[in-house]
């Protein structure tokens, strides 16, 4: 998202920056400061930029600068969400005549929500003495030019131009250029046959058919072979033009469904969680396949049907061009027509897949989560959302087609009536002997290869319109730049297991930080508890351990080195992750436990197992490590995912180990066999573990309490026992819960003894 935008010169002059002041964010807003609920909306709208700079803020407007604060005389700068609209308030360090202490800057539509939340956040930085510029990754929402929303894409395809789409197409056939060379040499070879045949019954009508003195059975029958010969070429030509086509639509929806799920791969996970499973889903499968429908259904007969109604134009100026002319008339109404149309047929298509994407999502998530469903008792809730998802997709795809099937036809009409010009104009020209009824016949031949074209060509503009829409999609994650990279000399290392957290401030939107300034070192072999309330960012860490996300500031060095400078394979490749949520992968377990390693062999696969105290139960099961684990590993108990999770990290015989809620939510001799596991595991590695449950931290080298996005206390579990802060509070809390629990319990069996009795 741009937060420097640029002035023009004139707007410059006007600024007059000081000495040494540059400009560091530069945004629109688009509200007066002092309209009313009762003012014209003319007079709300109040299009100006919001100028941060190194010393002072200013608005401007036009040529005028409104208001200018100086950075050293501000507090605080807040951007707050009002109703349909936002604002950005400033507070002073102290309240001067006729200057309050908090004060409203500016106003905005919430479609600048977003940005005006980035600069602020950026101008707090500034004055808190930090030049650290914030950086937006998130895409624009609206195009910069028109003002436009953009549907889940980069471009705007009313600003891009009308070609755009065909030439992105042509650049994805690079590839493909014999093939592409092949299907055009068809094509002219086609259109030479289509052209050749008004000619052949020109002369047959004008040679033979109207000198019956000369005309044998001999002419006739080489005329019908002729005819009969160009019909089985034309047939020929158009089965090997067609064949060619599906071939080509085949392959490039096969490459570009390969390149899809790549880049997806590739991309970071920051962009990732902004799509839903669905729409990405509906963009590798239903937008690649429109792409193949285009090539095999339209894009050669686009390219042979215009060459044909070119050299046929050409041949009829030849002809008598009064006459052609007159025939053409009809074809500018067609033109005009589609022209006018042409923004709802892109709109049509566009609503259509927004509907389709709400589907793939509605039955991604519900299958995906039907032991939720079921559980809740659901399913006709479900179905019920489904099918009014499916009712409103039917009655806008009966609304567009029914708008196709009046339009189209009506264009077809409209085009027909040249061809009875043509017919009425060329019979006068016939009587008057200015033309012959062979070549009557050949121009009115040529003028069905126009019309009859034109015809099929008023669909055109629809599918090119259904082609760019998925090309778009499909573009738009192709274009997309994943945020996180490896360093042009990225290293990789063996790791040891230091690590250092230095100055780390990161937010999924950097204007509202989840972690600041964390400071810590931590020694090979050290486990690090982290504890805090939900929220607090203990999850967030992590993630910026494993480089699932980059630091907005600061740095993470492992054995000294930034994070940035290792390769990300390298990485991933040293650490072991045993999360919560445990994912399996359909399929068997002996696939799971070697997906951190293929390599392994299976007797380093029973050995990681046996480790994680998961060797029994598995070689309990008829199918041993073979037994397949279902969707997500349903088929196992959360104990028994868990184990298998630990020997998948086990397997790697990682350098540094993740640990998040590992043993949560499990009966205690599931938790018994994992603790024992983690034991094994955690020995001599560097680990970084997160639990709610605070007796399994104990054995910590150090704990690390998060609080209000900041570390707040750092010490083993006795140290910050003693010290009675944050800690303390966690853990008393945790033990009269217990406690109660306990009493709860004791009750409940003390009744059912007394009512037994």
């Amino acid at each position: 998202m741009k937060l420097l935008y640029q002035l023009s010169p004139e707007q410059q002059k006007t600024v007059d920056l000081l000495e040494g002041e540059t400009i560091v964010y530069c945004v629109l807003y688009d509200l007066a400061m002092d309209h009313t609920t009762h003012q014209p909306l003319q007079q709300m709208v109040s299009d100006g930029f919001w100028i941060v700079t190194n010393q002072r803020l200013l608005l401007l407007q036009a040529q005028t600068v409104l208001k200018s604060l100086c950075l050293c005389d501000l507090l605080e700068v807040k951007c707050e969400s009002m109703v349909g609209c936002g604002m950005v308030v400033v507070t002073r360090k102290e309240a001067t005549k006729g200057c309050p202490k908090q004060e409203v800057l500016l106003r905005f539509s919430m479609k600048h929500m977003t940005r005006m939340s980035y600069v602020a956040r950026g101008v707090n930085l500034l004055l808190g003495q930090d030049p650290t510029s914030v950086v937006s990754l998130e895409p624009e929402t609206y195009c910069e030019k028109c003002g436009r929303y953009l549907p889940g894409t980069s471009v705007c395809m009313h600003c891009a131009g009308k070609w755009v789409g065909l030439s992105k197409l042509l650049d994805l056939c690079q590839g493909y250029g014999k093939k592409l060379m092949a299907i055009f040499a068809i094509m002219l070879l086609s259109n030479v046959v289509e052209l050749f045949s008004p000619y052949i019954q020109r002369w047959f009508i004008d040679q033979k058919l109207l000198n019956k003195a000369q005309t044998t059975m001999t002419d006739v029958w080489i005329f019908v072979g002729l005819m009969l010969a160009m019909s089985v070429l034309g047939v020929v030509l158009y089965f090997l033009q067609y064949w060619m086509c599906t071939m080509l639509g085949a392959s490039l929806s096969e490459t570009l469904r390969n390149r899809l799920y790549h880049k997806l791969q590739l991309l970071s996970l920051s962009f990732l969680n902004r799509r839903q499973s669905g729409e990405l889903m509906n963009r590798i499968t239903a937008d690649t396949n429109q792409i193949r429908n285009f090539i095999q259904e339209t894009f050669g007969s686009m390219f042979q049907t215009l060459i044909s109604m070119l050299g046929a134009l050409v041949v009829m100026f030849l002809m008598d061009w009064k006459l052609t002319l007159l025939s053409l008339v009809f074809i500018g109404v067609v033109v005009v027509l589609i022209r006018v149309f042409w923004h709802r047929v892109h709109k049509v298509f566009h609503m259509q897949w927004v509907r389709q994407d709400k589907i793939s999502n509605n039955l991604q998530d519900t299958i995906s989560g039907i032991r939720v469903v079921k559980s809740f008792g659901k399913e006709k809730q479900e179905s019920e959302k489904f099918a009014a998802l499916t009712r409103d997709f039917a009655k806008l795809r009966e609304k567009n087609e029914t708008f196709f099937a009046i339009f189209y036809p009506m264009l077809t009409f409209v085009l027909g009536i040249g061809t009875y010009f043509a017919i009425y104009y060329g019979g006068l020209n016939v009587f008057s002997l200015r033309m012959s009824v062979g070549q009557l016949t050949q121009f009115i031949s040529y003028t069905a290869l126009i019309y009859g074209p034109l015809g099929w060509m008023t669909g055109l503009p629809r599918s090119i319109m259904q082609m760019m829409t998925s090309l778009n999609r499909i573009d738009d994650i192709l274009d997309e730049q994943p945020s996180i990279t490896d360093a042009e000399n990225a290293k990789d290392i063996e790791i040891k297991g230091d690590i250092t957290l230095e100055g780390l401030s990161f937010g999924y939107q950097s204007y509202e930080p989840v972690l600041e300034k964390i400071n810590l070192e931590v020694k090979q072999g050290e486990m690090i508890g982290l504890v805090g309330a939900s929220g607090t960012g203990k999850s967030t860490l992590i993630n910026l351990l494993m480089r699932l996300y980059d630091a907005d500031q600061g740095a993470i060095y492992i054995d000294g080195i930034n994070i940035k400078e290792i390769k990300k394979e390298c990485l991933h490749r040293q650490i072991g992750v045993v999360l919560q949520e445990t994912f399996l992968f359909s399929g068997s377990i002996l696939d799971n436990i070697r997906y951190a390693k293929p390599e392994a062999t299976t007797e380093q696969v029973i050995l990681a197992a046996k480790a994680a105290n998961a060797h029994d139960f598995i070689t309990k099961m008829p199918d041993g490590y073979q037994t397949y684990v279902g969707e997500h590993g349903y088929n196992l108990s959360g104990g028994e995912r868990q184990r298998v999770a630990i020997a998948r990290a086990i397997l790697t015989n990682p350098k540094l180990l993740i640990l998040d809620e590992a043993t949560s939510a499990l009966d205690t001799e599931s938790e018994y066999l994992i603790q024992q596991a983690l034991d094994r595991l955690t020995k001599g590695r560097t680990t970084f573990a997160i639990a709610h449950r605070l007796s399994t931290l104990r054995n910590a080298s150090r704990l690390v309490v998060l609080d209000q996005h900041h570390i707040a206390e750092v010490g083993t579990h006795q140290q910050l026992l003693e010290k009675k802060g944050i800690y303390y509070g966690l853990v008393t809390a945790q033990l009269q819960m217990n406690a109660c629990q306990d009493v709860t319990e004791k009750i409940e069996i003390d009744s059912h003894k007394a009512n037994e009795e």
